[in-house]
């Protein structure tokens, strides 16, 4: 096996911010790792220290693909793609170890994405002693998608079968996932973020996190929304947007929270946000209902009434797809 260097310019590392390089590893971020500091509080900065969606992309004639990186309690697991096609999901809870075997022969593009849940520090990546090695520029549009943990999709089966991740492979997109757990709180600094990255395509799903920790008030949602937009919209004024309402929830659809929100009153809100901005001229800004995409008929797939399943966030990508993303994407 040979192996290759971490800070090789040939590897790709998709769907990061940024990537920390130390001596014995290397480990992508969804923010830029050294301003880290500057998004607080701690547990955006871990969140975002998790590389949902991130995927290691190069182009090689190798068989084989083995890697190693520092364990961590919990991690999902890891996939590999061949030009396109998911080839294995290797599990990696408690695991320091990964290798892919019998891969298509000749020359093709890997994409090894990475858990979409765990911190991940990559220490070494190997292919074949006499194998090539090549870059990939990916030239497909790109759609940056922001939200919470429903957006970062912890309990998917793997990396590839979160939800922006279907959306994004039935579409041809090239993904970057903002779902921070629990983070989603329209913070101005991921605002300015995204207004700093390329984009053909854009959306946010807001809410949740927000009733769940009472964060905004019906006094400073709809306004903290709307800032976020614009903040966004400054770099990205013809992008097509869309935001979404949250997904069911039926413990949360008429309870009020600390400050009297109700996930009801929420979607309210966030449609009345959009369409102040609408008929203040913003022509390429669309409303979802987040029951569209997952509302009551998807009860049983919602094990703690909150996050769906793996079926549940299989059925979010296909009704994303098919009711949002074909919509409104520019084709």
């Amino acid at each position: 096996m040979q192996s290759i260097p971490l800070t090789d310019p040939r590897l790709t590392w998709a769907g990061a911010i940024s990537v920390q390089h130390a001596d014995q590893w290397a480990m992508p971020w969804r923010i830029p790792h050294e301003d880290r500091e500057l998004f607080p509080p701690a547990e955006l900065q871990a969140r975002t220290a998790m590389p949902a969606g991130v995927r290691l992309t190069f182009r090689s004639n190798t068989t084989t693909l083995r890697g190693q990186l520092v364990a961590t309690p919990e991690m999902a697991p890891i996939d590999l793609c061949c030009d396109g096609e998911l080839i294995a999901t290797v599990p990696m809870d408690g695991q320091t170890q990964f290798h892919f075997d019998n891969l298509p022969h000749g020359d093709k593009l890997l994409e090894l994405w990475l858990p979409q849940f765990g911190e991940v520090r990559l220490e070494t990546l190997a292919i074949d002693e006499e194998a090539t090695l090549t870059g990939h520029t990916d030239r497909r549009p790109r759609w940056i998608t922001y939200g919470s943990s429903i957006t970062q999709c912890r309990t998917a089966a793997s990396p590839t079968q979160t939800w922006p991740a279907i959306v994004a492979r039935n579409l041809d997109l090239h993904l970057t996932c903002l779902g921070f757990g629990g983070q989603c709180h329209l913070d101005p600094m991921i605002a300015r973020m995204i207004h700093d990255q390329p984009a053909d395509f854009l959306s946010i799903c807001v809410g949740i996190n927000i009733y769940g920790a009472a964060s905004l008030s019906p006094r400073t949602f709809r306004g903290a929304l709307i800032g976020f937009i614009q903040i966004v919209r400054d770099a990205h004024p013809e992008v097509p947007l869309v935001v979404m309402s949250p997904i069911y929830s039926p413990p949360r659809e008429a309870t009020p929270n600390a400050v009297g929100f109700t996930l009801q009153a929420m979607r309210e809100e966030v449609a009345a946000a959009v369409d102040a901005l609408q008929r203040a001229g913003d022509f390429y800004l669309y409303y979802v209902n987040g029951l569209d995409i997952f509302g009551a008929e998807y009860t049983h797939l919602l094990p703690d009434a909150l996050h769906p399943d793996a079926e549940g966030y299989r059925i979010m990508g296909q009704n994303f797809t098919a009711q949002v993303a074909r919509r409104y994407f520019p084709r």
